[in-house]
């Protein structure tokens, strides 16, 4: 079958059973969802999301994946908070054992991003289940298989936009966290980007893939000038380039403790609120859903003029939140 005739049978199944569009002026927010976990200790992971328009743009481009739940196009998310799940109750749920997270914020003309995103976020955790070894303790891997599924959905996007003139030149930053039982494994490929809160330090733990950091890296510009330069929103690595056919570049594994915070954002959040507003924040609310709002809001309120995904995990004992870090 041609990659055309794929890519039709594909998005005709997805068109079919996303459901109703919400109102493109509404904002979604998804309320916490607590997951039982294959961690050691007997560890959970607590999870909050929000996904907006924001009060600039035409159309949401960014997509999120959380493991358990049809990974749709971000408007059609909504069950999650509907069956009993408000904003801030933190109900039960248990999520497929996958325990990966993902953010993509899509780039192109059109619809063309928000397919790109959507189609790493669909993409992504199918291609990875694949490959993943059952063997937990090999972390090489487990780095490998995430490498061959991330240069794989670059392929499949590669070749959609080379045969559906809405969808050419369309790519998408992709950040990701796969949880295994004594480790965590982030990658990340353009400028969405992954932190970890522990004990009150936060710490970045991806690269961004911007003509501008690459200047910095080069010694060509200081870091002082990055937050202002012309080439800051410009990458030179996203899904969906020739240049990312080998998937993520660099790795983060490290192993996971109870009160770790993670983040996981699109540069709608990370580029207008500080790392000691989110180091805050993150520190401070218990609840990851009320955190990922109050990032948000604060995004808002900074004059962010891009989409905004702020995707927070919480490592709990028991399934009790952990101490303030």
């Amino acid at each position: 079958m041609s990659v055309l005739s794929r890519l039709s049978r594909w998005w005709k199944g997805l068109t079919a059973t996303a459901g109703p569009r919400h109102d493109p002026e509404a904002t979604d927010e998804f309320a916490t969802l607590s997951s039982l976990t294959l961690l050691p200790g007997r560890l959970r992971l607590r999870v909050g999301v929000v996904s907006v328009r924001g009060n600039y743009r035409e159309h949401n481009e960014d997509n999120f994946y959380v493991p358990g739940k049809r990974s749709v196009r971000h408007d059609s998310f909504g069950d999650i908070g509907g069956g009993g799940f408000g904003e801030g109750e933190g109900g039960a749920m248990t999520l497929d054992p996958s325990n990966l997270f993902i953010v993509a914020d899509g780039m192109g003309g059109q619809q063309a991003g928000e397919q790109a995103s959507l189609m790493a976020v669909e993409l992504i955790p199918r291609e990875l289940a694949k490959r993943l070894p059952p063997d937990q303790s090999e972390p090489r891997r487990v780095q490998e298989a995430i490498r061959e599924a991330v240069a794989e959905v670059n392929q499949e996007i590669l070749g959609s936009s080379g045969t559906i003139t809405e969808f050419s030149n369309m790519g998408t930053t992709v950040v990701l966290a796969q949880f295994r039982p004594d480790k965590v494994y982030v990658a990340g490929i353009g400028d969405s980007r992954a932190y970890r809160l522990r004990e009150g330090r936060l710490e970045q733990l991806t690269k961004d893939h911007s003509l501008a950091d690459a200047l910095v890296e080069a010694g060509t510009i200081t870091r002082e000038e990055l937050p202002t330069h012309k080439f800051k929103n410009v990458l030179y690595l996203y899904l969906g380039s020739k240049d990312a056919r080998s998937g993520p570049e660099d790795f983060r594994v490290m192993d996971v403790h109870v009160g770790d915070r993670f983040l996981m954002a699109s540069d709608g959040l990370t580029g207008v609120v500080t790392d000691d507003d989110i180091a805050k924040i993150l520190g401070s609310v218990d609840d990851p859903h009320q955190a990922a709002v109050q990032l948000k809001n604060l995004a808002l309120d900074n004059d962010s003029k891009d989409n905004i995904t702020c995707l927070i995990v919480h490592v709990v004992s028991d399934g009790l939140p952990a101490g303030k870090s």
